[in-house]
Formats: structure tokens, C-alpha cells, sequence
């Protein structure tokens, strides 16, 4: 394809149809009806409709924002273009359903955008101190009282490796400020000796509830502060102004447009992250259609009928916001499951890293009793349910609370979702399917890497080593799969989560693919998971996912063919045209594109604004206390 989309006229909004005809399947003749022109057509293309037998060579957009038409280029052409309609030559490469993002956090994005990031590199000491040395330096006039939050440190990245964080690295630098790191894996932080006594943290101190506060042999902090633990020393730091994190959040999701995104699920929000999309929306600045879960802490599950209570709340003071939907709750069962900080529960216990079974199964951060009992009332009243749970002892709890919710109440359709599935019995894959639950994955984290060889392989052995990520056998065993990114904890790189899916390898490993044979699914498979299965967890199927009349126009148009070019080169796709409900949201040759093109690059190049490889997502600082 050439590098400009050739076309007729700009397109600049949809406007109502009046009377569209469509084409009932691809390549099908409709019946007669008055031709109307339809705002856009796409033509000499390959369109993965997402149907069935669902390929076809051009697609038309009706003026009402939904699909018009799918078949054959000159029947599109001829049915379809009339003289005010925008006609693109796609050059042979896909048109598809734009990306449905089934777990991620934009506003978080935006805001770890607005500081320094470490980039989740792995740094010796010396090097750590020079790059946040460096930070301080660009701010001098904020000593000695101004906060540095640096973002992306990554907890388990200190060489030469065995290094323990301590506060200690932080306190040698030549400065009075508090200092914190914020671990890209959202469940850790670092903090200065400073930044722990603004709190007030000492061996005394209690662990909070859902937190730990690591402690030296005499039971003096350590300055590693785990999950709800960080929240101590975070919630001192001041909040930016609001307008500045709107901006913010505007630039990201402009970014995540250009990447294909047209629906994103926000799973941990509060009223912090509902109001930036409320006044984006407001201010016709919102490009994709966000749905979100309200985030519930560890004490509020204890309370299902105050966090039901909670959740109505919240849902009622947004109702009506274009674009914006509140249908469900985030809940955390468990932590992490790599070495240093095995917090996932499992049912067998982790390893001594020389083979030997230890005392550790990890921790659930609610009893299957108090989760069953929250999913039974949430469940009655409608709400879908999205679970946090890495481990296989998670993964069963919450599976065992939506098998009670099932019995109490029936077959109610809420499509509760478990997410990240980083291990799974075996026992317990054909549950999914039997239990109407949802697999939501990030596959771009199935790779060999330092967190699941180094800081895993040896805490749990190799035959659960095998089982990671069990993206094929949940397929097999019949669960719908749904793809998410967990952006910031990762960068935001679809077209890599992609290919990652299937050969189990992306741009991201360092040594080699994990085991591909087992558990990679095929390039059709992963493309479905990222469209029509996402779209099926938010319970929005039959309006977008699929290129087929009637749903909206949600579609992208690429640089190639993904669905025959190698699959190691789908990494590299671009998008050319984003269009949201019929309304292009970003266009790849038009200055605003260029514009956001360009600024992902210099994030990228500067470390950006998320994360990297791990395999959890965040904690939403807001969630209720």
C-alpha cells in the first residue's frame, strides 16, 4: 500500500442516512431499494468482517455511523459511491474492526505521563541513582520539600541480580527532597528514608489492610512498600491539577486511535478517572467509547451491600456522559507471582529457586466465601464482575463465587470476566465455558523474558512453567477470549500484543518464545480476541467488533495484510484511518496525525508513559476507602 490513502474528499463527520441499503453478507446481492450514497467507501481491500465466511473487498460506511455495506469492490463502488461520498483505496491492506482494549487504564496512563519514567529498564545501583540524580537535577528549585515520583522502576530489574531495594539507594542522593519510585508492575514502590518519615512509618507502623510494609531483620522499614502499603506514602504526594491530567489523558487516547483503539475498558476507576472522561466527552474530545469497573479495595469486598452501594453511586453520578458506560466492578484476589514478591495464590506452594517446596502459597486478598457472597449481590443486581487473579488458587476462587452466583440467580448474561490468567489448572479450563466467564489476557506478556524465566522458572518448576498463559487450552477447552493490554503497565503496542499471541516471541522476548506448541493461538484467534471477543466481555457484540451492516462503524484501515503477511511482521503494522462510529478519529497523513505520530515516538524514545513487561495491572488510588 502506498504511504497516503488516495480518496476523494476528507471526511469530516456522519450524518444521518435516511434510508441505507445494505448487502445482507459479503458478496450477496441486496435486495432493490433506493441507492443512497454512503459517506465513505473502502475499497480494494481485504475487510475481515469477523463473520462467518467473512472476508470480503470493500466495505461502505452509511452517514448514520454504521456499516452499510460489505462484498465486492465494484458492487460497493456501484451500490454505494455516489458523488458526495469519500472513496479510499485501501491498496490490498486490511480493514477491520477497530481494537477492542478489554482491560486497560488510560487515565493512569496520563498521569504517569506527567513524570519521569526509569522505563523499566534493569539498572545496577550507581546507574539508578545517575538517571534519578538526573531528575533532580532538572528540577532545582524544588528543593528541599517538592516530591520526585519516578515512574516504571522496575522492582525486580537491580543488577547485578540478588540486589535488594532499600531505601538507603535512594538516601545517598545529593538532595532533602522525598523521593519514591513507583514499580511499573503497579504493586510496588521504593521510598526515601524522608519520603517514610513524612508518613510517620516505623517498625511500628502496622502493615495495612491488602499491604505490606517489608522490614529489615530488627523490623525497621526497608523503604519497599507492597500493594496497599503504597498508598502511605503515595497519597502525600499532591494530585496534578486537573486540567493538566485531562490534557494528558487527551493526548494518550489520541495515541491509542492511532494504534486502531475504538472502545476501551478502564478496570479499576473511581471518580478521579470518571471525571477526566466526563469533561473529555463533554468537550467532544473522547475518540473511543470507554466502559469502566468501578475499583473495590480489599475492605470493601468484605461489605458487598456498602460496594454495591458504592458502585451505584458512582454509576449514577455519570450517567447520561456520551460515550461513557458503568456496568462493573474490579475486584483483586491476589498479588504478583514473580520472584522477589510471590503474592499470587496458588494451589501448590512456590519453590526455594533451587526446587524445593517452601511454606508459600501466596495470599488471597478476599476468602472464597467473601467473594462468592460479593459476586452473588452483584450478580443479582446486573453487574458484571471483572477479577484480578494470576494465580491458579485465584483463578479457582473466582471461578468458585461466579459458579455460586450462577446458583443463586440463574443465568443472567453478565459476562464476569477473570483477567491476566497467568496460570490455570488444568482441571479448571473447561469451567470457563461451562460458567459463562470470559477469559481477559495480555499475551503480549507470553514471552521468555526475565520475568518468566529468571524471576519465575525457578519458584514454580517446569511443568507449571509449561501451562503459562493458557491462551490455547482455555480456546479448546471453549472459553471466549478476550485481549487487553493493561496499559500503562505495558506500553500501548497492539499490532505486537497481536502477533505475541501467537507466536508466544513479539519484540519483547530475550530468550526466545514460551512455548509456542503449547499455548500459542492462531493469527484468527488472536485477532478475534481483540475485536468481536473484547467486545463480547463489555456486552458489546452486537454494535461493534464485526463489519457487518447494521453495527457501527468502528473500523481501521492498515498498512498490510495481517492475515497473510509473516506473523513475525505484524508487529510492524500501521494504521492509515480510525474511525469511530463513522467518524475518522485519526488519520495518518493529515497534520493532527502526523502530530501524534510523532509524539509517540519521542515517548517512546524517552521512556514514555507505561511500564513495561509485567503481569498485573494497578490499583486505583481512588478506590473507596
Amino acid at each position: 500500500m502506498t504511504s497516503e490513502l488516495p480518496r476523494r474528499r476528507l471526511l469530516t463527520t456522519a450524518t444521518a442516512l435516511t434510508a441505507a441499503t445494505v448487502l445482507a453478507s459479503p458478496g450477496k446481492p441486496a435486495a432493490a431499494a433506493p441507492r443512497r450514497s454512503a459517506a465513505l467507501v473502502v475499497h480494494n481491500a481485504r475487510v475481515v468482517t469477523g463473520a462467518r465466511g467473512g472476508m470480503a473487498e470493500a466495505v461502505a460506511v452509511g452517514r448514520d455511523g454504521r456499516i452499510a455495506g460489505v462484498g465486492g469492490s465494484g458492487e460497493i463502488r456501484r451500490r454505494f459511491a455516489g458523488r458526495d461520498t469519500e472513496v479510499v483505496d485501501a491498496g490490498g491492506g486490511t480493514v477491520m474492526s477497530g481494537i477492542v482494549d478489554g482491560h486497560a487504564h488510560p487515565v493512569m496512563a496520563a498521569v504517569r505521563s506527567l513524570s519521569p519514567s526509569l522505563g523499566h529498564r534493569e539498572l545496577t545501583v550507581g546507574e539508578l541513582r545517575e538517571l534519578v540524580g538526573g531528575f533532580l537535577a532538572a528540577e532545582p528549585g524544588r528543593e528541599p520539600d517538592g516530591w520526585l515520583v519516578v515512574e516504571d522502576w522496575n522492582p525486580v530489574g537491580l543488577l547485578p541480580a540478588g540486589t535488594v531495594a532499600h531505601h538507603s539507594i535512594l538516601d545517598a542522593l545529593p538532595t532533602r527532597r522525598p523521593v519514591v519510585l513507583v514499580g511499573g508492575d503497579g504493586h510496588t514502590a521504593l521510598a526515601s528514608r524522608r519520603a517514610l518519615d513524612l508518613e510517620g512509618i516505623t517498625a511500628a507502623t502496622p502493615d495495612p489492610p491488602g499491604g505490606e510494609i517489608v522490614r529489615g531483620p530488627g523490623g525497621e522499614p526497608t523503604g519497599l512498600l507492597k500493594d496497599e502499603a503504597k498508598a502511605l506514602v503515595t497519597g502525600l504526594v499532591p494530585d496534578f491539577p486537573e486540567a493538566m491530567v485531562r490534557e494528558a489523558c487527551a493526548t494518550v487516547l489520541a495515541r491509542a486511535a492511532a494504534q486502531g483503539v475504538t472502545t476501551v475498558f478502564d478496570a479499576a476507576v473511581a471518580h478521579g478517572e470518571l471525571g477526566a472522561y466526563a469533561a473529555l466527552a463533554r468537550a467532544g474530545r473522547l475518540p473511543q467509547r470507554v466502559a469502566v469497573a468501578v475499583a473495590l479495595d480489599a475492605e470493601t469486598v468484605k461489605d458487598p451491600a456498602g460496594a454495591l452501594e458504592w458502585a451505584r453511586e458512582l454509576r449514577a453520578a455519570y450517567r447520561g456522559v456520551p460515550g461513557l458506560s458503568v456496568g462493573a466492578v474490579k475486584v483483586f484476589l491476589d498479588g504478583v507471582i514473580e520472584h522477589p514478591d510471590p503474592t499470587a495464590a496458588l494451589l501448590e506452594p512456590y519453590l526455594d529457586g533451587e526446587g524445593r517446596p517452601t511454606a508459600n502459597r501466596g495470599e488471597l486478598w478476599a476468602t472464597p466465601a467473601e467473594f462468592a457472597r460479593l459476586a452473588v449481590l452483584f450478580d443479582r443486581h446486573g453487574w458484571q464482575v471483572h477479577t484480578h487473579a494470576i494465580g491458579d488458587r485465584a483463578v479457582r476462587t473466582a471461578l468458585d463465587g461466579y459458579e455460586a452466583a450462577l446458583r443463586a440467580n440463574g443465568r443472567r448474561g453478565n459476562r464476569h470476566t477473570i483477567t491476566h490468567l497467568q496460570l490455570v489448572h488444568p482441571a479448571d479450563l473447561g469451567r470457563f465455558q461451562r460458567l459463562g466467564v470470559v477469559a481477559n489476557m495480555q499475551l503480549q506478556w507470553a514471552i521468555r523474558d526475565t520475568w518468566t524465566v529468571d524471576a519465575l522458572l525457578p519458584y514454580i518448576g517446569e511443568q507449571r512453567h509449561r501451562r503459562l498463559y493458557p491462551a490455547r487450552g482455555l480456546e479448546r477447552a471453549g472459553a471466549v477470549l478476550a485481549g487487553g493490554s493493561d496499559w500503562p503497565v505495558d506500553p500501548l503496542a497492539v499490532w505486537n500484543q497481536i502477533r505475541t499471541a501467537v507466536d508466544r516471541e513479539g519484540e519483547g522476548a530475550t530468550q526466545g518464545p514460551l512455548h509456542p506448541e503449547l499455548e500459542g493461538v492462531s493469527r484468527a484467534a488472536s485477532l478475534r480476541a481483540h475485536t468481536s471477543g473484547a467486545a463480547y466481555q463489555l456486552r458489546l457484540e452486537r454494535r461493534t467488533g464485526r463489519l457487518t451492516p447494521g453495527r457501527r462503524a468502528d473500523l481501521i484501515v492498515l498498512d498490510r495484510d495481517v492475515t497473510r503477511v509473516p506473523v513475525r511482521e505484524i508487529s510492524g503494522t500501521r494504521v492509515r484511518l480510525t474511525l469511530a462510529g463513522g467518524v475518522p478519529v485519526y488519520e495518518a497523513e493529515s497534520a493532527a496525525g502526523k502530530a501524534v505520530r510523532a509524539g509517540t515516538e519521542a515517548a517512546a524514545r524517552t521512556g514514555g508513559n507505561g511500564g513495561a513487561r509485567h503481569s498485573v495491572c494497578a490499583h486505583g488510588r481512588d478506590a473507596k476507602p
